[in-house]
């Protein structure tokens, strides 16, 4: 079209008259240029590039040379996107800066409203913040997709370039495996909602073009139950493989089914982390004193006086209840209300594959940024090595949970979430200790099923040692009564 033919005076002519930045190499003059077509529906810009185009080529007398056989026909197309951009908004930052004064006129035809905008900002559609996903540049805002016709399928083109400094960053970057770098350039969709943070939500029919190849995106999860619609992980798009990493401008068009319900789409460039890293950023920042830990205990043992059971102890698992086995990390939510833990190298593992972020043993929610490791207990776990349960007494010490020679504390047994009902009719005795410094029946486990009972445990651990071979002693090298956890 006639602006790739433009020189770069002429793309600074063009790029002042609508206030935008005229500095820069002319590939990022170009970049701009194309945006200002896209995202700009005044019939004055139109008349300006082809005064320029005309002015240059056709004018009689000129000695400028001829310019090369003209491309074939081809429309300046549009964006059919209802663009978000603010004045300080970027593309692969070459859209002006945000104190820029723009000429009345373009003003006008902004994002080809046909009208001035608004002097109170409209909200802006937002991304949630992903654990596994760290954003080094915003390419594209949230932009909406609207539908060209009232055909059910519709194609959404969008043009935009990298800088230089970008196309370094992932070149340079690591590789997570063989063809998939760490930065990546990636393409997220969600409802266009501007509610709260979206998380990411696919349209019906998505396809997404990259240039001149179709880009993989996540299919559905099968499903096992009758009834049940199979669901899709709706996460970021990589489209790093199938772009120019050069100065060269890419293409991506972005096909959805159009059904009523309004998306938007972004484009990031960002480094793709891994629960490795994720878990050693959690080790640096994420541990919680074993004092406030303890401290924690005491709080949540406190005699609460409308309570008709006075507890006395809270039983912890040292068994992670993801994977059966001890736990190394012990961590959970700041915001679940129980002390038993899960193990985080395995909690990151299994969100990398298939994020959920729920915790495990309550079933809410346990974002990244909530997740804490338990100091008390990464405490207790490396001195109680011959154990896979301890006690929390209402002072905060703990003393580990001996097992009877005819019967040990299953892996599996079930957390005390406190403030649950008595299911078992028992209260806890007053005294902490039973005969010969045991814990035994002064502990009530709110959350056992009424029908356990001591041969189903037998039989349940006979299982267990079959499936995991060998069990540890179950015998604690500790003298009898109570361990402080100072």
């Amino acid at each position: 079209n006639m602006v790739m033919s433009f020189r770069v005076s002429d793309l600074q002519m063009l790029l002042g008259f609508v206030g935008r930045s005229k500095s820069g190499l002319k590939h990022e003059l170009v970049t701009r240029a194309l945006q200002l077509v896209q995202f700009d529906c005044s019939p004055e810009v139109f008349k300006k590039i082809k005064e320029l185009y005309e002015t240059r080529y056709n004018k009689k007398g000129s000695d400028v040379a001829q310019p090369p056989a003209p491309p074939p026909p081809h429309r300046a197309e549009a964006l059919p996107l209802h663009s978000s951009y603010d004045r300080g908004s970027a593309v692969a930052r070459t859209l002006p800066a945000a104190n820029i004064d723009y000429p009345a006129l373009y003003g006008k035809y902004l994002n080809g409203l046909g009208r001035l905008p608004p002097k109170v900002a409209k909200p802006e559609v937002r991304l949630v913040k992903l654990p596994f996903y760290t954003t080094l540049d915003e390419l594209l805002k949230p932009t909406e997709l609207v539908p060209q016709n009232n055909e059910k399928l519709q194609e959404s083109p969008c043009i935009f370039a990298l800088t230089p400094r970008q196309v370094e960053l992932i070149r340079n970057s690591r590789e997570l495996q063989p063809g998939v770098k760490s930065v990546q350039v990636v393409l997220r969709i969600c409802y266009t909602d501007t509610s709260s943070p979206q998380e990411d939500q696919y349209p019906p029919n998505i396809a997404v073009k990259v240039n001149h190849s179709y880009c993989s995106v996540p299919g559905y999860y099968p499903s096992n139950k009758p009834g049940v619609e199979p669901k899709r992980p709706c996460r970021p798009i990589n489209l790093t493989h199938l772009m120019y990493l050069s100065a060269a401008t890419n293409r991506i068009t972005v096909t959805w089914g159009n059904y009523g319900k309004s998306y938007s789409v972004g484009l990031y460039l960002v480094r793709q982390m891994t629960s490795a890293e994720l878990l050693q950023r959690l080790k640096t920042i994420g541990i919680k004193h074993p004092e406030l830990c303890k401290a924690l205990v005491k709080e949540k043992l406190r005699l609460d006086p409308d309570s008709e059971i006075a507890t006395t102890g809270v039983r912890v698992s040292l068994i992670c209840p993801l994977v059966k086995m001890r736990l190394s990390v012990p961590c959970r939510a700041e915001t679940c209300a129980h002390l038993q833990c899960f193990d985080a190298v395995f909690y990151l593992q299994m969100n990398e594959k298939k994020p959920t972020w729920m915790c495990p043993v309550c079933d809410k929610p346990a974002p990244y940024d909530q997740l804490i490791i338990d100091g008390l207990l990464s405490k207790i776990l490396t001195e109680c090595e011959d154990a896979d349960e301890i006690e929390y007494l209402v002072d905060g010490s703990w003393c580990p949970i001996r097992a009877e020679k005819e019967r040990s504390c299953s892996p599996q047994c079930p957390i005390l979430v406190l403030g649950s009902s008595d299911v078992n009719g028992l209260l806890a005795t007053p005294n902490g200790n039973g005969e010969n410094g045991k814990a035994t029946a002064d502990v009530v486990d709110l959350t056992l099923d009424s029908s356990s009972s001591e041969e189903d445990e037998e039989e349940d651990e006979e299982e267990d040692d079959d499936d995991e071979g060998p069990q540890p002693k179950r015998r604690c090298s500790y003298e009898k009564g109570l361990v402080s956890a100072c």
